[in-house]
């Protein structure tokens, strides 16, 4: 389950972006409710939050459903920050580490990434004994990001999923090559250059405007990734986005979005197979928050978002309620091999 929950600071200090919601409905103690009954309805293994500002909250109530959670503040003014929850009977924390974007002149935000292996005694309750060696080697890293909003910075938010995926490939061959699921906000929408350099592991930043990497200026147009333009950046803007000052990214995760691995309906997917709205508020409506994996992960089932005609009428979210009517997807994933573990995840924003 990957949300961004929308931080309660942020609420306040940006009205305007919320003005058609009815002020109970932002209030965070009736927001927290929702969240919880979502989680016990849907019943997901591992959660990745970002615009986290009331942790404790979160965890006092997680405890009682039977999580247990990580949290990585922001650096800085800000407030809010990134946290990973699991099922305590279904996982065992191997491994915990976070990165603090600001240590690379790359922002404020952060991003978290743990090991996971299964509990043998709980995950094999349906297996047969054959299965219980290979379900107890059987581990995975899980990564949670919440990526730099402004749409001018694509140097800035290049840099951040760059150090993203690079910490979790390191992190997958340390613990012996082992699966990989990435979620979160990426601020970046699906036609966009960012998207296509995860998909693609690859990228010519300079085919491609700084302003436009994010495809969230202009969402409503379908630019082309094969341009005959060769934009200019600075030196100082390559180092940040590469690392190097090379013009050239490349990462060694072969990653598929969840989403897109399922079939959907024309009336709630784009051309790529995204969901056309994830976020919805009085500025903004469209796709930004998605779950990437590696390819021992299969998506299995996805629980679609709201025709776009339909989403209108709660004129933005946070809505009434409950929010698994609204902007999230779901899907169950097995190793191809062993298929020794499924669970569910789910994100929306």
């Amino acid at each position: 389950m990957s949300y961004n929950i929308l931080g309660v600071k942020n609420a306040a200090d940006h009205e305007d972006l919320y003005h058609n919601v009815a002020p109970k409905y932002l209030d965070w103690d009736y927001r927290k409710q929702l969240i919880r009954k979502e989680i016990r309805e849907y019943n997901p293994g591992v959660m990745c939050f970002q615009e986290v500002d009331c942790y404790d909250d979160l965890d006092y109530l997680l405890k009682k459903e039977g999580f247990k959670g990580v949290y990585q503040a922001r650096t800085g003014d800000t407030c809010d920050g990134c946290a990973i929850f699991w099922k305590r009977e279904l996982f065992d924390l191997l491994h915990e580490e976070s990165i603090e974007f600001q240590k690379f002149d790359l922002r404020n935000n952060v991003c978290q990434l743990c090991v996971f292996k299964m509990n043998v005694k709980n995950s094999s309750k349906d297996m047969g004994a054959s299965n219980s060696e290979s379900i107890s080697s059987r581990s995975f890293v899980v990564g949670n990001i919440h990526v730099l909003f402004n749409p001018n910075r694509g140097d800035i938010k290049l840099g951040q999923v760059r150090l993203f995926l690079e910490s979790a490939q390191r992190l997958s061959l340390e613990w012996g090559d082992i699966p990989v699921v990435l979620a979160g906000d990426l601020n970046s929408m699906p036609q966009s250059a960012m998207y296509q350099f995860l998909t693609s592991s690859k990228l010519d930043i300079q085919m491609h405007e700084r302003k436009q990497i994010s495809g969230q200026i202009y969402p409503s147009q379908n630019r082309s990734f094969k341009s005959s333009l060769i934009y200019r950046w600075s030196d100082e803007e390559l180092r940040l986005a590469t690392g190097t000052g090379a013009s050239h990214l490349i990462h060694q995760l072969q990653l598929s979005s969840a989403n897109a691995g399922v079939p959907g309906s024309s009336g709630t997917r784009d051309n790529s197979g995204e969901p056309l709205v994830t976020s919805y508020h009085s500025k903004f409506m469209g796709t930004v928050d998605y779950i990437w994996h590696t390819t021992e992960f299969v998506p299995v089932r996805v629980l679609d978002t709201l025709p776009i005609d339909i989403l209108r009428r709660t004129r933005g979210l946070p809505s009434k309620g409950p929010l698994t009517c609204l902007c999230h997807f779901k899907i169950s994933a097995t190793f191809r091999e062993e298929n020794v573990w499924s669970g569910d995840i789910i994100s929306h924003d």
